[in-house]
């Protein structure tokens, strides 16, 4: 009982340090038409902000990974909320939309050191079920984020500009130095500590890129994900000039998504164990991958009024609550040994392949519901034929 306890308040703390990402995504989503119209440019511009973020920020893992693999898990993060801190800065001074993306991009450089360190100081402290039980937890603390972060960035803008949300970043940042000194020990063991050279990073990247699980098991996570990413980069242009909402109650509808997330992945665990994990995965997958071509085809009929739109987001989040925890515990459960390596390589695949996806879609992301719904859908479409690459004998045990 008392070493669930102590998973639990570790998982709280972790999610704390980790909700600092998500917040510097979310907190400024109701600001982004503020920010084309203050620096004159258009949507596409606007939504480079966003897609520079997440190639940094998962190009970087492949530092942090190994790294933390090397050092032990308290040296990057201190490293990366440097470089975190330092493109807040950039960013709230920025003159010009290019200086706001290169700062936005050196906050995704520092930003990813959490993401990729906390996924290893869960294989540290567990596996199975229990590191499962440890991500949902954590994903309740950042799934706060959708319902607090645009709360507070609209809140932000009826007494100021956008630039005020980064400078509010900037204090999250600090408040999250104060948790990895005070209240987040080291978990890597000295004997566990793996020596770091080129060599022996490149034969474990080998082995991990050969291994199908883990990379159906990232790619499918990626894909499911991008979904989201999809959302973020349009929602505040779809939802304030389609469907007219003011940036406070676009804030509330975006929440809708989030709660969606948050109570699903509260039950992954113990329907993990239920039916199995594998089997698990692959069931909210089909769902996931239904509920955005529910999405898509109302759209192209003409029927994706805002209700209709929230509610087949909303459901698709669901099924996306029980994917994201699963896949990525899923794929670091046999590389334990190289767990640092093992998550910055896989973060740096889902959020690559995430950030491209946003990029591609770009030019037809014009504000208007039915691209982004599209879009979406197209997420669901290949996490749908990833998890068809689960083996069956294995999906049904």
């Amino acid at each position: 009982m008392a070493r669930t306890v102590s998973l639990t308040l570790m998982s709280v703390i972790l999610g704390l340090v980790a909700a600092v990402g998500p917040f510097a995504i979310d907190m400024y989503l109701p600001a982004m038409p503020d920010i084309g119209l203050d620096f004159r440019v258009d949507q596409q511009a606007v939504q480079w902000t966003i897609v520079g973020y997440f190639i940094t920020f998962g190009l970087a893992q492949l530092v942090y990974g190994p790294w933390a693999d090397q050092a032990g898990r308290k040296p990057p993060l201190y490293a990366g909320l440097a470089l975190f801190i330092t493109g807040t800065v950039m960013c709230a001074l920025a003159p010009s939309i290019g200086w706001l993306i290169v700062g936005r991009m050196v906050q995704g450089l520092g930003g990813a050191a959490n993401m990729v360190v906390l996924r290893a100081v869960i294989r540290d402290l567990a596996t199975g079920p229990q590191a499962t039980r440890m991500m949902s937890t954590i994903m309740i603390v950042i799934a706060v984020s959708p319902l607090l972060a645009p709360l507070s960035g609209a809140g932000l803008l009826t007494i100021g500009d956008w630039r005020l949300i980064f400078w509010a970043l900037l204090v999250a940042a600090v408040l999250s130095f104060f948790l990895i000194q005070f209240a987040l020990p080291e978990t890597l063991t000295e004997r566990n500590r793996q020596r770091f050279d080129l060599a022996s990073t490149l034969a474990g990247a080998k082995l991990l890129l050969a291994d199908r699980d883990f990379m159906v098991m990232t790619f499918l996570a990626g894909f499911a994900f991008a979904s989201f990413f999809v959302f973020i980069a349009s929602a505040s242009f779809v939802y304030t000039q389609e469907f007219g909402l003011s940036p406070t109650q676009f804030s509330f509808a975006f929440a809708v998504n989030a709660i969606g997330f948050f109570a699903a992945s509260q039950f992954a665990s113990p329907l993990s164990q239920r039916i199995g994990t594998l089997r698990m995965i692959s069931g909210a997958s089909l769902g996931f991958a239904l509920a955005t071509f529910a999405g898509f085809g109302l759209a192209l009929a003409g029927l994706a009024s805002l209700p209709v739109t929230m509610s087949t987001l909303f459901v698709g989040n669901i099924f996306l609550g029980v994917i994201l925890p699963t896949a990525q515990v899923q794929a670091l459960e046999a590389h334990g040994e190289n767990a640092g390596l093992a998550s910055s390589l896989g973060g740096t695949m889902q959020m690559v392949a995430a950030g491209v996806l946003v990029a591609a879609a770009g030019p037809f992301l014009d504000g208007t519901v039915v691209p982004m719904l599209g879009a979406i859908a197209l997420c669901g479409l290949i996490a749908l034929l990833l998890s068809r690459m689960i083996p069956r004998q294995a999906a049904l045990a």
